[in-house]
């Protein structure tokens, strides 16, 4: 065979194989018999987002009810909403490596179950002390299925345009999420009772529940890589190095003497020890830790840790304060609010059902930079809102670029965490991801309220 023959043969040979790749791409996965199977999967997947949205979103709204009711001091006002993103956030790494070791499909429906009850019963809550328990055991709830349905995704669909149509729905479902909390908080609120908030979302876990219970798959059969054991002096140190450092933060614009106060002085100083403890287990006593040194050898990756802990602060503090914003500052009622928000449910949606079919086409550094400028228009349209702004001009906008922010940020950051990882480490990606999330939104949320207290002299509309 001549040499120009051969190169031919070889090129032939490769379009043909990356043809395949593409098909297999696009295929269903194998471990999904039928279209129902997967329908089930993506319904237990996509809900659980949803959720862990409804129950972030809502509560700002019912809030004052609940203030009036269960009698919660001014200090104590903040806890029932972050407790539940700040127990989240800690306990990802360790629920990521329990996936990695028992499976996705144990963490992730165990995680449904313990949602579901602590939910429930935070409906029935008689004072504001049973509530932030409540809302505590919660948010370790969410913390598993939110790793478990990361690791799932990540499994289960081969990298092409499936795979990047599922990561795309799963960003476009959290404003969806907000969206409906906003929707049942306002209809609690003005004419049911709070309680019916949480009753009503339970309704929703429970369905979400048995769903997953039956359309996931139950086990990959793969075997478990040497050196997967839990890490027990990483957990004793990172869960309350996380938990205390970010307590710091959120509390201290509500501390009598601000940072100045003794008791955040000794938090942060507490909370720095325990994380400092954590880095010399993890790199020099800990033979399987949990945040192993290759998870950053990935191109790119450190700098897109970086990355997604400022975008998800800025939409956290954007989804905050603008809610905030509209009720408080232009007096518009709870259902009003949440009509104001569907622009940004509209474009999640489309950004979800167009994006996946499309986002291979553009490098992600391209993509990255246009979800960045969303976020960065996002803000600034409400900070530089006149007195009576004009919905189309300042609103509008301003929530469609916040779901271009957040959707293709999402999409673009979790493909490649989940591709750039090995499969034993799947749990791993799903907990970074997770926790990049709740911690770059408790952190910045933090930074914003000592902002809005260092503030408050130029009256509620400056601040």
């Amino acid at each position: 065979m001549s040499e120009n023959a051969l190169l031919t043969d070889l090129d032939s040979n490769t379009g043909a194989q990356e043809l395949d790749l593409e098909k297999l791409g696009r295929q269903r996965p194998t471990v999904s018999a039928t279209r129902w199977s997967e329908l089930g999967f993506c319904v237990a997947i996509l809900g659980s987002m949803l959720m862990t949205e409804y129950f972030v979103s809502g509560f700002n709204i019912i809030l004052p009810e609940l203030t009036r009711e269960l009698d919660i001091p001014p200090g104590a006002q903040t806890w029932p909403a972050s407790v539940f993103s700040l127990v989240a956030g800690a306990f990802l790494l360790p629920l990521g490596r329990i996936g990695d070791i028992y499976g996705s499909y144990f963490v992730f429906n165990l995680g449904m179950i313990w949602y579901f009850i602590w939910c429930l019963v935070a409906g029935f809550s008689t004072n504001y002390m049973m509530l932030i328990v409540c809302r505590a055991l919660a948010g370790l709830g969410a913390s598993a299925f939110l790793v478990g349905g990361l690791m799932l995704l990540g499994k289960t669909y081969r990298p092409g345009p499936r795979k990047n149509l599922m990561f795309a729905m799963y960003g476009a479902v959290a404003p969806i999420g907000f969206f409906t909390g906003i929707f049942f908080g306002g209809v609690s609120s003005q004419s049911l009772s709070w309680r019916w908030y949480f009753w009503l979302g339970s309704i929703i876990i429970a369905f979400v529940s048995i769903v997953g219970l039956l359309a996931i798959p139950r086990d990959f059969h793969v075997d478990k890589p040497q050196h997967n054991d839990m890490d027990w002096k990483g957990t004793a140190t990172i869960v309350p190095g996380l938990l205390l450092v970010v307590y710091a933060i959120t509390d201290s614009s509500n501390a009598p003497q601000g940072w100045a106060d003794p008791r955040i002085i000794a938090t942060m100083i507490l909370g720095v020890a325990f994380l400092a403890g954590a880095y010399v287990v993890e790199t020099r006593y800990s033979a399987a830790p949990l945040v192993p040194g290759d998870l950053f050898s990935p191109q790119y990756m450190k700098r897109l840790i970086v990355a997604m802990f400022l975008f998800y602060g800025t939409f956290g503090l954007f989804l905050f304060y603008s809610s905030f914003y509209i009720q408080l500052v232009l007096g518009v009622g709870p259902l009003l609010t949440a009509v104001w928000y569907v622009p940004m449910v509209a474009g999640g949606l489309v950004i979800g059902a167009v994006g996946g079919f499309t986002l291979h086409l553009l490098p992600g550094q391209i993509l990255l930079c246009i979800s960045g400028l969303g976020n960065i228009v996002s803000v600034l349209l409400f900070a530089l809102m006149p007195q009576n702004p004009s919905f189309w001009a300042y609103i509008f906008p301003s929530m469609v670029c916040a779901t271009i922010g957040i959707d293709i940020t999402c999409t673009v950051s979790n493909i490649f965490i989940t591709t750039s990882l090995p499969s034993h480490r799947q749990g791993l990606a799903g907990s970074l991801i997770s926790s990049l999330l709740f911690l770059g939104i408790g952190f910045w949320q933090g930074v914003g309220d000592i902002v809005v207290e260092h503030t408050a002299s130029l009256g509620l509309r400056q601040k």
